[in-house]
């Protein structure tokens, strides 16, 4: 099974060659395979599912099974903690059963976990054992999902599939809330059952794709691993185009993207509801959703065709000036940042996700799997310096202090990433302005 591969992939290599025919936005794209439009499919599916139940998992613990808010706290600490820095987990996993077991394996654990939450509605015990299911079950699925999608295809293919899988991803997680609304208080064991029933079915569906490289014997070496040379040789080597590439670590990148945008994440609601209405926050997270799900793929081929420095300048520097507008306040500042954020969203994590890709010799799926425990340790280190960072600019009387120090922090990371990079490479002036 070759994922993204098409009889017209070695025209791709040609059409490079020729005048006129360089740009890659001009290139015939070749169509999703079966497979890659199941798999995007069931991403929306399981996101649907999952985000109809998580939002809602610390009103089930707090008010129905009256564990303390501390209490609260620590179990999603744990659980947020599982699901990032678990992603390490999934390389070793897909090389030894390979990327769609490893899929089977996370969707029974979080089947096997949302079902527990049906009996766990009277069980503290048994709630918190199904949401450290789900997390495990999540850890190991993402990382195994990505790689299983970008399979055989090649460093050009990349963009539009990461692209698609985020719009999918994200889709779900807009809808699911507000899809669950009308049963998670009234009817909860109704709607654990619906969702257990969705994933054993899209977990089914799984079962039926065709197998991929590391499933085969013929591609297992003497001690059970994956060679990874029969199937995919493009999807977790080395760059395509060249030397190998230079710069900051996609890792370290990754932790400070995350790092500056989780402060938008924890800290706009503290912010904008008191100056505007719940209502129109639940607004501006709902264009913030939409924005994000049309603009990945739109963006996608820009974004690629960015150098790395570049992507780091207008990521960042989208970010910076998001910030800035939320910290003017007023309703027009707010949704004006909810869409720089947005934009500096999509360039920084899609490209991060790629360098990552086009500079590792590892199989995809550990790659994936460092880049969200990259994501797990830059929402920590957020969560930690934001609370201390509000809480002292509303110490001060102002919560725009907190804006305004966080647009200055979008706007540094960048200048230290790249300062950097410079001091640790060989003196090539004409590269580093490229993009």
């Amino acid at each position: 099974m070759s994922l993204g591969r098409t009889d017209g992939a070695p025209g791709a290599g040609a059409d490079r060659g020729r005048p006129g025919r360089a740009a890659p936005g001009r290139r015939r794209r070749p169509p999703l395979t079966g497979p890659q439009r199941f798999l995007l499919g069931g991403s929306f599916l399981i996101t649907l599912g999952s985000f109809a139940v998580l939002p809602y998992v610390s009103v089930l613990l707090h008010q129905r099974l009256g564990l303390g808010l501390g209490t609260v706290g620590f179990v999603l600490a744990v659980a947020s903690l599982i699901q990032f820095a678990g992603g390490v987990v999934a390389g070793p996993v897909t090389g030894r059963i390979g990327l769609r077991r490893a899929m089977l394996l996370a969707l029974g654990l979080r089947t096997a976990g949302f079902a527990a939450f049906v009996p766990g509605l009277t069980s503290p015990v048994l709630a918190v054992g199904a949401l450290l299911l789900v997390s495990a079950g999540a850890a190991l699925y993402l990382p195994a999902n990505k790689a299983y999608l970008v399979e055989g295809a090649s460093e050009a293919e990349r963009p539009r599939l990461l692209s698609a899988s985020g719009s999918a991803f994200n889709a779900g997680m807009a809808l699911g809330p507000p899809a669950a609304a009308p049963l998670v208080m009234g009817s909860p064991g109704v709607l654990f059952s619906c969702v257990t029933v969705l994933f054993a079915l899209v977990g089914a569906g799984h079962a039926l794709l065709p197998a991929d490289a590391a499933d085969r014997p013929s591609t297992r070496s003497s001690d059970g691993s994956s060679d990874g040379s029969s199937a995919a040789p493009a999807a977790g080597r080395a760059p395509e185009h060249g030397a190998p590439r230079s710069g900051p670590s996609p890792f370290v990148v990754t932790v400070l993207s995350v790092y500056a945008f989780m402060f938008f994440q924890h800290y706009l609601a503290l912010y904008a509801v008191p100056r505007t209405s719940a209502a129109f926050y639940g607004a501006v997270l709902a264009g913030y959703a939409a924005l994000l799900v049309v603009g990945q793929p739109v963006l996608a081929e820009r974004v690629a065709a960015l150098s790395y420095p570049a992507a780091l300048r207008w990521g960042f520097g989208a970010m910076a000036a998001g910030m800035a507008a939320i910290g003017a306040g007023g309703r027009a500042g707010i949704a004006v940042g909810g869409a720089l954020l947005c934009l500096g969203e999509i360039v920084l994590f899609l490209k991060n996700d790629l360098e990552a890709l086009a500079r590792s010799s590892a199989a995809p799926a550990r790659v994936f799997g460092r880049q969200r425990l990259a994501a797990g340790v830059g929402a920590f280190a957020s969560g930690v310096v934001g609370g201390q960072l509000y809480g002292a600019a509303e110490s001060a009387g102002s919560a725009r202090v907190f804006w305004g120090a966080v647009c200055l922090q979008c706007l540094l990371l960048p200048v230290f990433l790249l300062r950097r990079r410079r001091t640790a490479r060989e003196p090539e002036g004409s590269r580093a302005g490229v993009g």
